[in-house]
């Protein structure tokens, strides 16, 4: 996770995040839809038999992706080190996980480490490689009380032994849930991604098992890691970003041709209901054309 890991896990996104929030920067993307009436941040959470009035069933993001940034940067301002950050950005995931498991979302894509965030100093990577691992191997028992079933992508060959074992583990004992797909992008690229996918493809057409002129978009699209992890709902509706980054950082490059953007100032450990809930409004004010105008 980028300098500013997050989430159950980290920040991710190659892009790392140097200013600390003094002042707060103004928004670059238009003008928000008038505000609905959700709860103000520090608000109770809304009961999770409800979903809260200013949302529609019907018009709900199917598949949410994040890109949780701003855990470290969110330290820095309070005089903490970067795993305090990493901390408090796990227990906002943890906190969208609940939302989107009681709000009706089907499928959540966490960015949780980039394959570039590497090159963070190893000290750093070493405390979220634990830290992924004790979240998964801790949170097993929820998932299945709550019928969360999880996967785990990305470039598992550099990940700890221990870390893979786990995420295996978890993978194959939460298979059978259905009520939300958790998927967990770790050592992840959006660029590797699709890299990869050609060479499934390319390796099928040398072997005679595929030919060439029968490679479509459906075909690729089950080359990529994605193809698995949200079975139903493979393209995110509503990609959201936090810390005021306005830039994807290799996340779900061909996964999110439409998907709608959403970017927020707040760090991530910062991300809260509140925060959820404009940006599901802001998604559900947008009028979704995928290139068809309509008469």
């Amino acid at each position: 996770m980028r300098q500013a890991a997050n989430t159950m896990l980290p920040s991710h996104s190659p892009a790392a995040t140097h200013q600390l929030p003094t002042s707060p920067r103004r928004s670059t993307r238009p003008a928000p839809p008038p505000p609905c009436p959700c709860p103000r941040a520090g608000a109770a959470p809304a009961a999770e038999s409800l979903l809260p009035g200013c949302l529609r069933a019907e018009s709900l993001p199917r598949h949410v992706a994040v890109v949780m940034d701003g855990n470290a940067r969110w330290a820095r301002a309070r005089g903490l080190p970067s795993a305090a950050g990493h901390e408090a950005g796990r227990r906002a995931l943890e906190e969208t996980v609940r939302l989107s498991r009681a709000w009706g979302i089907r499928a959540l894509t966490a960015f949780a480490f980039s394959n570039e965030n590497w090159s963070r100093p190893k000290v750093e990577v070493d405390f979220l490689m634990r830290l992924f691992e004790r979240v998964i191997h801790d949170s097993v028992a929820e998932f299945l009380r709550e019928g969360i079933r999880l996967r785990v992508i990305g470039d598992s060959s550099r990940l700890p032994v221990s870390l893979q074992k786990i995420a295996r583990e978890a993978e194959e004992t939460t298979r059978n849930n259905s009520q939300l797909d958790l998927t967990l992008a770790i050592s992840y690229s959006g660029r590797r991604d699709i890299v990869q996918a050609c060479r499934k493809l390319a390796q099928k057409v040398q072997s005679n098992a595929l030919a060439a002129e029968d490679i479509d978009e459906a075909l690729f699209a089950d080359e990529l890691e994605t193809s698995c992890a949200a079975d139903e709902f493979p393209y995110p509706d509503l990609l959201i970003r936090t810390s005021g980054e306005l830039r994807l950082s290799n996340f779900l490059l061909w996964q999110s041709a439409y998907s709608e953007l959403f970017f927020t100032n707040t760090l991530w450990p910062d991300f809260g209901e509140a925060d959820y809930l404009e940006a599901l409004c802001s998604f559900q004010s947008r009028d979704r054309r995928f290139g068809v105008r309509k008469l």
